[in-house]
């Protein structure tokens, strides 16, 4: 599967650090650290949700399909 998460990408133009985004989303560090990586199977549309509302920004800001 050849979906790229740029959260980390999103974090840095919002100078937001993990520690606070998870904070404000109600998520484990462990647990944002591995969607961070890419390394998540799967998100919830809640989860994602509550990302974008502390980004304020768009599902497409944090996700990218790149063809393989």
């Amino acid at each position: 599967m050849a979906i790229i998460v740029n959260l980390d990408v999103m974090m840095a133009k919002r100078k937001m650090s993990l520690n606070e985004l998870s904070e404000k989303v109600d998520l484990t560090l462990s647990n944002l650290s591995i969607l961070k990586t890419g390394k998540a199977k799967a998100v919830r549309f809640s989860t994602l949700e509550a990302i974008c509302k502390a980004l304020n920004c768009q599902p497409g800001d944090i996700l990218e399909y790149v063809e393989e």
